[in-house]
């Protein structure tokens, strides 16, 4: 069997590779490379120190030891701000970006910074925490399309997330537009993209494509995001 694209899969906050899991199985049958990752300090990665750039670093790497080429590089939500900045640094390597959901760097600006109140209550979180910010409750999850099951998965395979790399400003080597990338919008979470997006697809240098599902897709609808993944490695 003939490998085309390798996908690189980094999942959100709290989160780690298996989240994955049931994404992995539809990308594998149809003939491509497929790498979930793990970021440092989540998951099976517990305890790993990781600013912003740690992470950034963690794609590139894992890109770089495992000699990917045709890579179509996949940030869910936290992930597309590492993943944004990774896609630029891994140069020729990069066939393709997919934000699922997610946040986009802007150079100097943290995560934290893009939310609506500044980041104020979640820096807050991390100080209370220890550096970390808290796994969440069910409850964080109703509303998105995600069966009891899921949202139980969800819940024990969390881990506390690295507070610093939520705070810690992204670094762009090069402007957004310039990357080859689809956005994956998540209709139950927003019917519209934010700003930031809107005038990337507008002015043509991104894709953008809705699924009827909630923000955590790779649980609620594995094979459809994976048909939009496999759709985007053909183009």
């Amino acid at each position: 069997m003939t490998i085309t694209v390798n996908f690189v899969l980094v999942a959100g906050a709290r989160l780690g590779a298996w989240a994955w899991d049931d994404v992995v199985a539809h990308l594998r049958a149809a003939g491509h490379g497929v790498h979930p990752l793990t970021l440092s300090g989540l998951a099976d990665r517990q305890g790993v120190p990781a600013g912003q750039q740690t992470h950034v670093q963690d794609i590139v790497a894992e890109v770089e030891r495992l000699d990917l080429r045709e890579v179509v590089l996949v940030g869910h939500s936290y992930a597309g701000v590492p993943a944004g900045q990774a896609a630029a640094r891994i140069g020729d390597r990069l066939a393709h970006l997919v934000l699922v959901d997610a946040a986009l760097p802007v150079e100097g600006r943290s995560f934290a910074a893009g939310w609506p109140d500044g980041g104020v209550a979640l820096r807050a979180a991390i100080a209370g925490n220890g550096g970390f910010w808290p796994s969440a409750t069910a409850t964080h999850f109703e509303g998105h399309g995600l069966t009891d099951g899921q949202i139980a998965r969800i819940v024990a395979g969390s881990t506390p997330h690295p507070g610093a790399t939520l705070t810690e400003p992204a670094v762009l080597t090069s402007p957004l537009a310039e990357l080859p990338a689809t956005y994956l919008l998540c209709l139950l979470a927003a019917a519209e993209p934010d700003e930031e997006v809107a005038e990337l697809v507008a002015d043509g240098h991104w894709r953008l494509v809705g699924l009827d599902t909630g923000h955590w897709p790779m649980f609620s609808r594995p094979a459809e995001l994976a048909r939009i993944l496999l759709d985007t490695a053909g183009r």
